[in-house]
């Protein structure tokens, strides 16, 4: 088909769609809608996308965290909880045996804990206590104040570093840092502030507290308290090497036999990036099922819509065909016209998207912090698949009309009225 032929088949299709607006619109309103699923999910997940891979950052790609409790439970229930603490004795052995690794911490914690605060209580918090290489960590990031010292930590100093939104709970208005808070009836100072690192799915992650290991063993005690290991290998490179020597190391300060399975879990980020995977299969399968049945009206919407067009034009394709139009040329015809109202109504949804993510990321997130992660642009390679989608379903919804309409007798044609 030659290129001047397919310029002039656009024209037509223009020139009929722009006869019948109205009919045109709410023939390509199903594919306005399919295509406006697909966008606004996209738009939705490359967003989530890149805000957890920022917390996946700020967790530490290259960091093991070796616990009782395994992260991705994939373990059973009763069997992880039949496990033995790791005790303080065996995280400081593994700390001076290890060889590995760039740098090690302790963590312990306290997942129900209270904070008061001019009389107010605020519960439901996480407090951590941690030893000072914590802080060197991505997860020790600071955005106002600092991190408690290597002294401080040592001398077991009544100093706290708030959760991002922990901070935000206690002190609405900013100014944290400096003012005195209580945690069972001890006086503690507000020295830092970590910075934002969770997102809608994991926004747990701001809401932990940290304090140096020994003030927090002696606000909440040693009896029953399972410690947790963080080991930062230092690069991802390292990760293999660092984590088979971890696992060994462990096994022997556990006493573990050969043959026997392990009684502690060496977890890391991947855990929630698996965990994130599926939840982002389930949001595609929901996305995509609603826009098949929005296309599946869209082209049953405009396929009827080209039928009609066929029999209001029978008697111009009979002239066509009279003076020699090849049915080549009629089928290339209604084609074009029907996939060039699915491009329109992609342009049209796009354009809608557009708009919705710009008033949701500039104004809503405003009131509703938990939707900062989602841009205020749709990204450009959406408006690709939308052109794509759109060509095919718009092909798809002209074929039998346009077989129809190509396979008219010209006689008949020319004598309908």
């Amino acid at each position: 088909m030659k290129f001047s032929e397919l310029i002039e088949s656009i024209k037509i299709a223009l020139d009929a769609l722009r006869v019948n607006k109205l009919r045109s619109f709410l023939a390509s309103l199903g594919v306005v809608i399919g295509i406006s699923f697909v966008i606004i999910m996209g738009w939705a997940i490359s967003g989530l996308d890149k805000a957890l891979i920022d917390t996946f950052n700020m967790i530490g790609t290259d960091i093991l965290y070796v616990d009782k409790w395994d992260w991705t439970g994939g373990k059973r229930w009763q069997e992880v909880r039949q496990r033995k603490y790791l005790s303080m004795q065996q995280a400081n052995e593994f700390r001076d045996r290890i060889n590995g690794a760039e740098l090690t911490f302790i963590n312990a914690r306290d997942w129900r804990s209270s904070i008061t605060y001019d009389g107010d209580e605020y519960s439901g918090t996480s407090i951590y206590g941690t030893t000072f290489e914590m802080s060197l960590t991505p997860a020790g990031s600071i955005i106002a104040g600092r991190h408690f010292t290597r002294f401080e930590d040592q001398m077991g100093a009544n100093v706290i570093v708030l959760g991002h939104k922990v901070a935000e709970t206690i002190f609405p208005y900013g100014g944290g840092v400096g003012k005195t808070i209580k945690i069972k009836g001890h006086k503690f100072k507000v020295i830092g502030v970590i910075t934002k690192q969770g997102t809608m799915l994991m926004d747990f992650i701001d809401n932990r507290s940290f304090m140096p290991l020994k003030t927090f063993l002696g606000t909440f005690g040693h009896f029953g308290r399972s410690v947790l290991i963080g080991v930062k290998a230092g690069s991802e490179e390292y990760l293999d090497d660092v984590r088979e020597e971890t696992r060994g190391l462990m096994r022997d300060i556990r006493n573990i036999r050969p043959g026997e399975e392990d009684d502690f879990s060496i977890n890391e980020s991947k855990a929630f990036q698996k965990n994130f995977e599926q939840m982002r299969i389930g949001f595609w399968s929901i996305g995509i099922g609603l826009s098949v049945l929005s296309f599946i009206v869209g082209i049953i919407g405009i396929m009827n819509i080209m039928f009609v067009s066929v029999t209001e034009r029978t008697k111009e394709i009979g002239i066509r065909k009279a003076i020699g139009a090849k049915k080549r040329s009629i089928w290339t015809q209604f084609i074009v016209e029907s996939t060039v109202l699915c491009i329109i109504g992609a342009f049209i949804a796009f354009v809608l998207c557009s708009a919705i993510a710009y008033f949701v990321a500039t104004y809503l997130t405003e009131y509703y912090s938990a939707l900062s992660f989602l841009s205020p642009f749709i990204p450009y390679n959406l408006l690709y698949y939308a052109t794509i989608v759109s060509l095919f379903v718009g092909v798809l919804a002209g074929l039998l009309p346009a077989v129809r309409a190509a396979s008219l007798d010209p006689v008949d044609a020319l004598r309908y009225e």
